[in-house]
């Protein structure tokens, strides 16, 4: 299932309602600190489809998911793993969900692509190719 987006348009994303519930409150608290990244990440909270507590979607990127993605102009792969920022570390791997791409993956499906602007103002597009959940190991691939 591939459910790209042109230009502008973002693309209809899911969160768990406990995501949902904890990154409402974190860009609250980030308001001060990442002014721009917290207002990001509010924005995409709010437009997020909410799942009934206790539900998920396999495919759908989540806190604690590994995410394998593409560049849409390079054609690099590249697999992080999102976490809340106390747990970020660029060199294992682990995206902050307060950076642009972190605020970009949350919520997307395995074939979903977004336009996300970097901390330079440059534009990219990513492509989620596979998302591994982190509590069963088993990734979902395109």
């Amino acid at each position: 299932m591939t459910n790209r987006t042109s230009g502008g348009a973002k693309p209809r994303i899911t969160l768990t309602a406990i995501d949902h519930e904890k990154l409402t409150q974190l860009a609250i608290a980030a308001t001060n600190t990442f002014p721009d990244v917290a207002a990001e990440l509010a924005d995409e909270v709010a437009r997020a489809r909410v799942l009934a507590k206790g539900r998920q979607l396999a495919d759908a990127v989540r806190m604690g998911s590994e995410v394998l993605f593409q560049d849409e102009v390079t054609g690099k792969t590249t697999t992080v793993t999102l976490v809340y920022p106390p747990e970020a570390d660029i060199a294992q791997g682990k995206i902050s969900i307060l950076t642009p791409i972190g605020t970009a993956l949350i919520g997307l499906s395995v074939g979903q692509s977004i336009n996300w602007t970097t901390r330079s103002g440059d534009v990219k597009r990513l492509t989620v190719q596979a998302v591994r959940d982190p509590a069963d190991g088993a990734a979902q691939p395109a």
